[in-house]
């Protein structure tokens, strides 16, 4: 019986099969993904029950117009009734938010424990879940200022993607779908080059006189009526630095293995980049039109080096066999690139001043600055003023792929620009601004910026591991290890592995053999890693670019030391334990009512002492009925820090006069205990005991 993929079904249905495998699912069609086969019978019987529900669907009344408009009235009665509150960040401590929503801190602690099962103590200073805890069970709603920057620190050019970023949140329904950027990855000699000739040759406008005068780094081809841009500058090192600057520009990685070959220590390196990157990555396993070619052999490489599991075996990776020297199975693969862009969605901002990324740049002898851009959002025009990281200019003039003169660029579209003052960073991002002065200026106070900091990009480095992830709530360390024999980074592997704990997830994003060189450089910088490296040198030109980069390169010749050293800072990275300590018990001898003050407890201290910096629970017959802070402490007549038993005090406390002859106290403090993280060798350890 005829099958088909679930994709194919999709475009019967005029669906997209993101949809089509939602649909499935509800109605209990068990498939794994868009490539997986439906029999023929049962793709009839899913085309009648989706035909069926989209009438029922359709002939189901909406909601009345007055209905709705009683709702959003509902809705806005409802958030009149709640209070709001500014806070600053400073302010984020139990004691000032009670003071601010009119709540007792004693009432709160005992209502968030008892109806939410969260235990806070006095003063605590909190989380911003914890606050917008509180303030929901209260019915008040905050505002949290932001410490605004010195206006002379504001950079104007980090500005303008700050405001891409709040456009793609804001104006969601605005983005339209545009062409997928690929790039072509993989190791030496496995036909990158190759495929990306053959494509070029077969689907941009064959024997056209003249033919393409000048590369710009990338093209666009068109497959069943839809575009896909390639940039035409293979090589991973390129694809991480262009990341590692800010600018991504790459949607689909196409990782090209040999049949004859299979997986090389280079297909790993390129793979572990696109890994890092994040973006869907298709396999094509190219030269199967040669005599030994191992297209099953090739497979399994694919997963016992990478972990890739091909659709056809079960998993989600698309694998697709392909010769570029003969054309065979390229237009299937052009084919898988617009599905996976269909199937994640890449979108874009259409309209308004252009973004885009600069994939290569230079001066020409005759043309001055030029700059190969592909664009991202908005349409770039003739005319416009335009700035990049470290230049401004006016678009002179602008050409296509095939150098041809255009007068504007859409979404995707590679083309040269004419009119920098200067040559662009590579792999800078560019925006379309309004005016030259703008673009002027916005450089100009980048550039004196940058030269009275005189300081590079900072990256993560072993020492500052705390400090930096005390503002994450998961801890990840990134690390990049290089080593002088494949046994050695197996026993590296081993080791690190072993360092593994609840608190902290160690993500080994490349392992290699060899030098350490630009390209491990480049990977640390774009996913924020440290390099460590064991019984190999760091090259000269990787040294140079890690001081640039600010990345924290280690070299080993003992491996204990490796490990000790990355024990420190694992440990470094851990936040400090609040214990709480009983310090002492008292008992309330007698009650004072003094004017001004309010009541005064005298206390017997039966054991320990009490401390005025630390906290106090009172008891009556044997039930809590406060827990707080001492206001004020006294010996005799003396304000005092601590007073131990068998001594007698005056304690005032704070907020609480509800006291009574016989309440039972307990003192306590809270201590900062060093946390240590529970390594998986340690834990295995304790199991075997």
């Amino acid at each position: 019986m005829a099958r088909l993929r679930v994709y194919e079904l999709a475009k019967k249905l005029n669906m997209s099969p993101k949809e089509l495998l939602q649909e499935l699912e509800e109605l209990g069609v068990s498939v794994k993904s868009h490539m997986s086969f439906v029999d023929e019978e049962i793709a009839n019987i899913i085309i009648d029950l989706l035909e069926e529900d989209r009438g029922k669907k359709s002939k189901q009344p909406s909601k009345s117009k007055r209905e709705s408009d009683e709702e959003i009235e509902k809705e806005v009665v409802e958030k009149k009734k709640r209070r709001k509150i500014t806070l600053k960040p400073d302010e984020l401590k139990l004691d000032i938010i009670a003071e601010k929503i009119g709540v007792p801190q004693n009432k709160i602690i005992q209502d968030m424990f008892v109806k939410r099962g969260i235990a806070l103590r006095p003063g605590q200073i909190l989380k911003l879940e914890e606050v917008d805890q509180i303030l929901k069970e209260y019915k008040v709603e905050v505002e949290l200022e932001e410490e605004q920057a010195p206006e002379e620190e504001i950079d104007e050019f980090e500005l303008l993607e700050k405001k891409y970023q709040e456009l793609y949140e804001k104006e969601k329904d605005k983005l339209v779908p545009r062409p997928p950027v690929v790039t072509v990855m993989g190791h030496v000699d496995h036909g990158k080059t190759t495929l990306l000739d053959r494509i070029r040759s077969t689907r941009v406008a064959e024997k056209e006189e003249g033919g393409i005068t000048q590369s710009i780094g990338a093209y666009q081809v068109e497959v069943n009526g839809k575009k896909i841009t390639f940039i035409d500058t293979p090589g991973h090192e390129l694809f991480t630095e262009m990341r590692a600057r800010g600018a991504q520009a790459t949607d689909i990685v196409v990782l090209v293995v040999a049949a004859d070959d299979g997986v090389m220590p280079q297909t790993i390196e390129a793979y572990n980049h696109a890994k890092a990157a994040n973006v869907p990555i298709i396999v094509a396993i190219n030269k199967i039109d040669k005599p030994n070619a191992n297209v099953e052999k090739t497979k399994q490489e694919l997963v016992e080096k990478l972990g890739l599991i091909p659709e056809e075996w079960g998993g989600d990776t698309i694998v697709v066999p392909i010769s570029a020297r003969t054309g065979q199975g390229v237009d299937e693969l052009l084919e898988m690139i617009l599905l996976v862009a269909e199937m994640n969605e890449i979108k874009c901002y259409p309209e308004g001043p252009a973004r885009g990324v600069i994939i290569e740049s230079k001066l020409d002898k005759k043309m001055g600055p030029v700059a190969s851009v592909i664009v991202k959002d908005g349409v770039l025009r003739v005319g416009d003023a335009v700035v990049a990281a470290n230049t401004y200019g006016k678009v002179r003039n602008l050409f296509d792929d095939r150098m041809r003169p255009i007068k504007e660029a859409l979404p995707s579209q590679p083309v040269m620009i004419l009119g920098f003052e200067d040559v662009p960073d590579v792999h800078s991002n560019v925006y379309a601004v309004e005016s030259v002065e703008k673009a002027r200026n916005i450089v100009e106070k980048r550039l004196e910026r940058l030269e009275s900091q005189k300081q590079t990009k900072k990256h993560v480095n072993l020492e500052e591991l705390m400090k930096m992830m005390q503002e994450k709530d998961k801890k990840i360390l990134n690390l990049i290890l290089k080593a002088d024999t494949y046994g050695s980074v197996a026993a590296l592997r081993n080791a690190i592995n072993k360092l593994q704990s609840k608190e902290i997830e160690l993500n080994i994003v490349h392992a290699g053999v060899g030098e350490i060189s630009t390209s491990d450089v480049m990977l640390a910088a774009a996913v924020d890693g440290v390099i460590l490296g064991f019984r190999v040198k760091v090259n000269n030109k990787a040294r140079k670019l890690a001081e640039q980069e600010g990345v924290d390169v280690r070299t080993y010749s003992i491996i204990y030391k490796l490990v000790d050293d990355l024990k420190l800072a694992l440990e470094g990275m851990l936040e400090p334990e609040e214990v709480e300590e009983v310090i002492g018990h008292g008992e309330i001898k007698k009650v004072f009512k003094i004017s001004k003050v309010g009541k005064v407890a005298g206390v017997q201290m039966l054991d320990g002492k009490a401390d005025k910096d630390g906290f106090v629970r009172i008891y009556r017959n044997g039930q809590l009925i406060f827990e707080g802070k001492i206001e004020s402490l006294k010996h005799y007549k003396e304000d005092v820090k601590v007073v131990e038993a068998p001594q007698e005090c005056g304690i005032k406390f704070a907020g609480f006069d509800d006291i009574q002859e016989g309440d039972e106290l307990e003192f306590y403090v809270i201590k900062k205990v060093k946390r240590k993280p529970t390594f998986v060798e340690e834990q295995m350890a304790q199991e075997q005991k």
